[in-house]
C-alpha cells in the first residue's frame, strides 16, 4: 500500500486528533479521551501563555475548562509518571510502567542510587511522614540547608520525595496551583497488585510499541521508541517483527525508503487516504511539548519543519522567541508564534509571528491564522490581542481587520 506524504501526515494528525476542528464544546470526559488517544500528555511548568498540558489540549478540544484535568488525576482515572518525559498517563496504562517503577535504574538522572542509598533514613523518614499524616507536598517540608533551591539544588526532602516517585512507592495523589501533592502508591491506585496484575516486561513493551505507532498514526520504525522514551527495541518487539506477525500494517510513504507501519484499528482511516479522502482543515497553535513535535528529527522528516525550543538559550541567540508556538494549518506547520498572555491586562500580546519559507501568504490563509489566534487569545481571557513587534508588521496588517 503506497501512500503520498501528504496523506500519511493527514493519517498522523488523525491519529493525533488533529484533523479538523473541534465540532462541538468540550466535556470533561473528552480530556480523557483526548489524553488516551495521545497515549501520554506531557508536563511541563512554563506558563507565559497556558502552560503546556493545557494547551495540548485546547489544540484538540478548544476552549475547555483546565480543573478537569485536575479532577481526573484527583479521580484516579490517569496517573504521573516518567514517559516520553513526565506525564499524565491513562490509568489503564498503569502496568507497563510498573517494571520502571520496580527497576528504575535505566532512568538516568530521575533516579540516583547512590544518593538513594546514602540517605536511605531521611527517605524511610519522609514516607513514614506520609504514612502518618496523609498526603504532602514539597512545601510542607521547611528547607534547613540554606540553598535557594533550583531543578540541580532540590532541597533533600524533594529529592526524597521524586525518589520515592520514580520507584513508585509514591504517587502524585492531585495537584494544588500545579504543585505536586503526594501520597502513598496503595492509597492513591488501592486496585493494583503486583502479584495479581503485573505482565511480563516484554509483554509490556510490546504494548508500548503497538501504543506508540497507534499515536502516530503512521510511523518510521526510528521514530517508535522515542514516543515512550523506550531505548533501543527488541528484535521481538521490532514493528518488523510485529508486522510479520499480523499485529501492525506495512504501508509504502513516496519519498521515504524504508517502509512505515500502521495499527489495524486506523485500517478505515487508511483506506480513506489511499482513497484521497482524508483531508486536513484544521488550523491550531501547537505547544512545544505536543506529540506532533516533540520529536524533533520526525518533525523534520514528516513536516519539513525545523523546531527548536529556544528558551533555554541566551535571549540574543534566540532566532524566534522564548516559547514560539508552532501554528499546524491543514495538514502543514507554516510557521510560529511568539506569543504571551498578560492574564491580569486581559492582553494578548503577539511578539513575532514567523512563516515558513515558500508559505504563500493569501487572504485564507491569514483568516485562518487569526481565527486560530482569537480562540487561543479568547481561552486565555485575554481577548484583546496587541501585536508588539515589527519584524512581522506587514503580515499583521493583513491580518488586523481579522484579528478584531
Amino acid at each position: 500500500m503506497r501512500l503520498s506524504l501528504s496523506s500519511a501526515r493527514a493519517l498522523h494528525l488523525a491519529a493525533q486528533g488533529l484533523l479538523t476542528s473541534p465540532r462541538k464544546s468540550a466535556e470533561k470526559e473528552d480530556v480523557l479521551t483526548a489524553i488516551r488517544q495521545m497515549a501520554a500528555l506531557q508536563i511541563d511548568t512554563i506558563n507565559v501563555v497556558a502552560r503546556s498540558p493545557y494547551l495540548v489540549l485546547w489544540s484538540r478540544l478548544g476552549s475547555f475548562q483546565n480543573n478537569w484535568l485536575d479532577e481526573l488525576l484527583e479521580e484516579g482515572k490517569i496517573f504521573e509518571y516518567w514517559s516520553h518525559e513526565a506525564c499524565f498517563l491513562p490509568i489503564e496504562d498503569y502496568g507497563l510502567y510498573r517494571h520502571q517503577m520496580i527497576s528504575p535504574q535505566g532512568l538516568g538522572w530521575k533516579y540516583n542510587h547512590r544518593w538513594l542509598s546514602e540517605n536511605a533514613k531521611q527517605v524511610e523518614q519522609i514516607r513514614q511522614h506520609i504514612h502518618q499524616n496523609g498526603a504532602s507536598r514539597s512545601a510542607d517540608f521547611e528547607r534547613k540547608d540554606g540553598k535557594s533551591g533550583g531543578w540541580w539544588e532540590w532541597k533533600p526532602e524533594k529529592r526524597s520525595l521524586e525518589v520515592l516517585f520514580t520507584t513508585g512507592e509514591l504517587m502524585v495523589a492531585r495537584r494544588h496551583n500545579f504543585q505536586r501533592i503526594y501520597d502513598l502508591r496503595e492509597r492513591v491506585h488501592p486496585k493494583w497488585k503486583d502479584k495479581r496484575d503485573l505482565k511480563a516486561q516484554i509483554d509490556c513493551q510490546r504494548q508500548q510499541v503497538l501504543q506508540a505507532v497507534q499515536a502516530l498514526g503512521v510511523a518510521k520504525a526510528s521514530w517508535v521508541a522515542d514516543y515512550f522514551r523506550m531505548g533501543k527495541l527488541e528484535a521481538a518487539i521490532h514493528p518488523e517483527s510485529l508486522a510479520k506477525q499480523g499485529l501492525l500494517l506495512k504501508v509504502q510513504v513516496d519519498g521515504w525508503e524504508l517502509p512505515a507501519y500502521m495499527h489495524p484499528s486506523h485500517a478505515e482511516r487508511l483506506q480513506q487516504a489511499l482513497d484521497g479522502k482524508l483531508k486536513a482543515s484544521a488550523t491550531r497553535l501547537l505547544s512545544p511539548f505536543d506529540p506532533v513535535v516533540w520529536d524533533r528529527k520526525r518533525a523534520i522528516e514528516l513536516f519539513n519543519f525545523e523546531y527548536k525550543l529556544e528558551c533555554y538559550t541566551p535571549a540574543p541567540k534566540r532566532q524566534y522567541g522564548y516559547f514560539t508556538l508552532p501554528i499546524l494549518r491543514r495538514g502543514a506547520l507554516i510557521g510560529r508564534l511568539d506569543a504571551k498572555a498578560h492574564r491580569k491586562e486581559g492582553v494578548f500580546e503577539l511578539k513575532l509571528l514567523h512563516l515558513e519559507a515558500g508559505v504563500r501568504v493569501s487572504q485564507a490563509l491569514v483568516d485562518d491564522v487569526a481565527k486560530a489566534i482569537k480562540s487561543f487569545a479568547s481561552w486565555h481571557q485575554t481577548p484583546e490581542i496587541r501585536f508588539l513587534s515589527s519584524n512581522s508588521q506587514e503580515l499583521f496588517n493583513l491580518m488586523l481587520p481579522a484579528l478584531r
